[in-house]
């Protein structure tokens, strides 16, 4: 894939802009896009009906956000407690603000006290070839939305099962083209999906039976 953005799903650009963390200990804050063709965070809307499905399951929870994008999904998660979040982004430009946004909220999350700490990094690297290697961890949370038309969402569910890079009873969100057709693991449950315009959005529980846990 030629070097842009892993969240380029349209071919218009509107330049660089910002998005805004809707919950948690950061609601509010504003950060800046990186000026990509194409890249534009999940959608308010989008992103609170899928926090609201989460809404018990972050805090203190290993997330991975594998197609980090403007990283829209994974900053949500780690305003909302999650102890760790593992942001993935192939382009450079976008990974270097990821990396400064991550210091910042970091910073934030520290000064907020908590009982419990909750840190964010972002890593330069292909979703896929960062995945397709023995997992480091494994993760309690997945978000997958890649760029679409291109069966990346395939590819890394193939990846996470894999390697095991999923922790027993974890959760792993899908935001693909409308027309998806979904094919995952039968030990993947469908919790909840809907539609927004040309976009799908499914959440799953991926049951223990299944799942090997990596000793600690």
């Amino acid at each position: 894939m030629p070097n842009r953005s892993n969240k380029q799903k349209k071919a218009s650009h509107k330049g660089a802009g910002e998005l805004r963390l809707i919950g948690g200990f950061l609601r509010g804050r504003k950060l800046s896009i990186a000026d990509l063709p194409g890249l534009r965070p999940t959608t308010d809307r989008i992103r609170e009906t899928l926090f609201n499905w989460l809404q018990f399951e972050l805090a203190q929870q290993r997330v991975l956000d594998a197609f980090a994008g403007s990283g829209a999904l994974g900053f949500e998660a780690l305003s909302r407690g999650a102890a760790s979040v593992t942001l993935l982004e192939r382009n450079k430009q976008a990974a270097t603000l990821l990396q400064q946004h991550a210091k910042v909220l970091n910073q934030a999350m520290q000064a907020r006290d908590l009982p419990e700490p909750c840190q964010a990094e972002a890593i330069a690297t292909d979703a896929l070839t960062y995945l397709a290697q023995p997992a480091l961890q494994q993760f309690d949370v997945v978000f997958i939305d890649p760029p679409f038309q291109q069966g990346l969402a395939d590819k890394c569910i193939a990846a996470l099962e894999q390697q095991q890079w999923l922790a027993p009873d974890s959760w792993v969100y899908v935001e693909t083209e409308a027309n998806w057709i979904a094919q995952v693991p039968a030990h993947w449950h469908l919790y909840r999906e809907k539609r927004a315009g040309q976009v799908a959005f499914r959440l799953y529980q991926v049951t223990s039976t299944n799942v090997t846990p990596i000793p600690e």
